[in-house]
């Protein structure tokens, strides 16, 4: 019997990648590739021009497809379907302004937590879209509707119809819409935007099929980057999500959403009808880059120093703020080095320290959505730090968890054919691929190195409170 061909693509800052799977077993069998350039802002155009190249000769008998994309940005079309300007990317701070005044006119933080899930940052739709009302009016005024970019492409596949289409995880990081209610927040939209409240893509079920495309492909409804990732991964509750890429970030789903009025915790819904609490931090594998570079070692000399050092690294603490944190407990913070002694000033315990400080970083990330009532059993450790074998030594002792390290792939494009796939056979659950299932699983540290878990956390507490005056209890962030 000739397999069901699904396609899922990832539409990320860098690129737009694209993976065909067999429908039934997730089993890949060809995949695409092309840049996008690079920036804040972009021509809508060039996603266009990236997907073209990278589905070239890749969609040959694909009955199904799904786009994942990189939340967030801003795409403003006019009433004849045109760009109005270049979309403004997550990565685009330029509104950050615009995310304060926004937040204290609305009430305050905890005002936005219980409304839409989310205290605004300029990393948020809602924030670009006052920026824009107030610095380019006349732009502002053409503005007909607003998409997210994987809105956007799914638009462009299903031939630019008059009613465009999203989900619920990509429409709640924009700021205006309610991931509890289920609905958006026009009133919300209509403050940022001068008044006006243009067109909304619908809001459609995890399951739901969009439309087709000319040459009768079934389009999925789509989602972002993120839950994507989460729906590729199979994750269930109890599973918290940390990748460690050029930032990181934790996430994980849960039945109930998140309302942190912190801001630390962005409570997103997922991809399958649940919620997905986020959190990211600046800092992450390049601080492993960092610390190889100031030894003067390249990577694999840094794993084997930081491996050749005992649990704790001889009393060593790094806070690794090394790119400033954007948290709202320790903005703009500095990276530092506590309890250094001419006894263990070793290379092998500065490279233990540094990989103790990110995961104790990133461990901090994994407290502040389990106090939004998370329930954590295991952790999967995903990106490119995840391969270094430091980390994977280290980071079950500094969590205190078991660890998991799945196989590596294009978990967001993976998600997205997930998802064409579950639209293309419409059961109610999506289909288990036996293909994410490959994986490393790390043990729970016990005994001595349950002890070692527990000190160096509490020193990475204390030095960041003698550092930066934040106090927080073992667990607690």
């Amino acid at each position: 019997m000739t397999a069901e061909l699904v396609a899922g693509v990832d539409s990320s800052t860098q690129s737009t990648k694209v993976v065909v799977c067999d429908a039934r077993t997730g089993e890949i069998v060809r995949t695409g590739r092309a840049p996008h350039p690079d920036g804040t802002e972009v021509d809508p155009a060039a996603w266009a021009q990236a997907f073209a190249d990278a589905t070239r000769d890749v969609l040959d008998g694909v009955q199904a497809i799904g786009v994942g994309g990189q939340q967030h940005g801003m795409v403003t079309l006019d009433e004849a379907g045109e760009v109005v300007r270049p979309a403004l990317l997550w990565n685009d701070t330029r509104s950050a302004q615009a995310a304060k005044d926004l937040t204290d006119e609305l009430g305050g933080p905890g005002v936005w937590a219980k409304s839409v899930g989310l205290v605004p940052v300029a990393s948020f739709t809602v924030t670009k879209l006052r920026w824009l009302a107030e610095h380019e009016p006349e732009n502002a005024d053409r503005v007909a509707r607003v998409l997210l970019p994987h809105d956007w492409l799914t638009w462009r596949l299903l031939g630019q119809p008059e009613t465009a289409v999203t989900d619920r995880g990509d429409a709640s990081g924009t700021g205006y819409f309610s991931p509890t209610d289920n609905t958006y927040r026009p009133d919300v939209l209509a403050h940022a935007f001068g008044g006006r409240t243009p067109d909304l893509p619908t809001v459609l079920g995890p399951s739901d099929v969009a439309g087709h495309t000319s040459d009768g492909m079934l389009v999925s409804a789509g989602t972002g980057d993120n839950m994507a990732a989460a729906l590729a991964l199979e994750l269930a509750p109890g599973d918290a999500v940390i990748s460690i890429g050029t930032s990181g970030t934790v996430f994980g789903v849960t039945e109930t959403g998140a309302a942190d009025a912190s801001g630390l915790v962005a409570g997103f819904a997922d991809a399958t009808g649940r919620f997905l609490p986020l959190t990211a931090a600046l800092n992450a594998a390049r601080v492993l880059t960092a610390g190889a570079a100031m030894l003067g070692v390249d990577l694999a000399e840094f794993d084997r120093l930081a491996l050749a050092a005992e649990p704790g690294a001889g009393g060593l603490t790094l806070l690794p703020y090394l790119d400033g944190e954007r948290t709202p407990n320790l903005p703009g913070a500095t990276g530092s080095l506590h309890g250094l002694t001419r006894a263990n000033m070793t290379p092998e315990n500065v490279a233990r320290a540094t990989v103790e400080g990110m995961v104790c970083g990133l461990a901090a990330g994994l407290d502040a959505v389990r106090a939004q009532g998370m329930a954590v059993k295991r952790v999967l450790l995903i990106g490119g730090g995840a391969q270094s074998a430091a980390v994977r030594a280290i980071a079950p002792i500094v969590l205190g968890l078991p660890v998991v390290i799945p196989e590596v792939g294009e978990y967001v494009a993976l998600g997205a054919a997930r998802q064409a796939a579950w639209a293309l056979g419409g059961a109610t659950e999506p289909p288990a691929w036996a293909g994410t299932k490959n994986q490393l699983v790390l043990g729970e540290p016990a005994g001595a190195l349950r002890a070692a878990s527990i000190e160096i956390q509490q020193r990475h507490l204390d030095a960041r409170e003698a550092a930066h005056g934040v106090s927080a209890k073992l667990g607690e962030d």
